[in-house]
């Protein structure tokens, strides 16, 4: 598959709203996430279908990721959108694209860093406008100066990969010998239980077990949809909290 000038400029864009807050704040918990990402890019080269299904994959991987402290042990922007943009135009399999995208998420990784001590000086130049009681001087230097790094750090490497790296992908698959593809595709598919490892870790705590118990059993036995058992997990959740933690509404005697 071609990926098109106009088509990569809008992936592009795609990957630096994802990563900005310019979208009420929301993009972190939506269009950051590879599942999300990977089904614009589909939408964009045209196959929607494929490229859910990839960035579904590179999201399993994902799911226990947590960015706290300052850290970022993989940037999800590169992993989704560079990912499934090379995965759909070398025509590669949602197994294969996942082993594809552990050294893209690496790289954009190294970018986030970079944007953090870039962005440190910004704040300096805004204590200096704000002791000065200058208010304009303190939107800019928040606002439109980060959003410039922002945008050189993720909008310009994801148009660079996915126009010109496209080719490339497709070239290196061509020469990488039949058995290392297959072994590829197998690391691929067993990368995602990383992913689950990490989450069934945080939810190693005693108090929660019963309810992964539960929710493992009305999809394993009952073979219940995913989506009821989600919804009956939420609801489960809520008298949790309402019942142990939550507030008490009784009158005072």
């Amino acid at each position: 598959m071609q990926v098109s000038l106009v088509q990569a400029l809008l992936i592009a864009l795609l990957a630096y709203l994802g990563i900005s807050t310019w979208i009420l704040g929301v993009g972190y918990f939506t269009t950051y996430r590879p599942l999300i990402g990977g089904t614009l890019v589909g939408w964009v080269l045209g196959d929607v279908t494929a490229g859910m299904q990839i960035g579904a994959a590179i999201n399993a991987m994902y799911l226990g990721f947590i960015s706290t402290g300052g850290s970022l042990p993989s940037d999800l922007i590169f992993a989704g959108y560079i990912g499934t943009a090379l995965a759909l135009s070398a025509g590669l399999d949602a197994q294969t694209a996942v082993s594809l995208v552990v050294p893209l998420g690496l790289l954009g990784s190294a970018l986030w860093f970079a944007r953090m001590t870039i962005c440190s000086f910004f704040a300096h130049w805004a204590d200096r406008f704000a002791e000065k009681g200058d208010l304009r001087g303190v939107a800019l230097t928040n606002i439109w100066t980060g959003q410039i790094v922002l945008f050189v750090l993720y909008a310009v490497p994801t148009f660079a990969a996915v126009y010109y790296g496209a080719d490339a992908v497709q070239a290196l698959i061509a020469k990488i010998p039949a058995n290392w593809v297959t072994g590829l595709a197998t690391v691929g598919g067993m990368l995602p239980a990383v992913g689950i490892g990490m989450l069934l870790n945080y939810m190693g705590r005693r108090p929660l077990i019963p309810f992964f118990l539960i929710g493992y059993l009305l999809a394993t036995y009952l073979d219940l949809p995913i989506l009821v058992v989600a919804l009956l997990g939420a609801a489960a959740a809520y008298l949790h909290l309402q019942y142990k933690g939550g507030p008490s509404h009784e009158p005072a005697a």
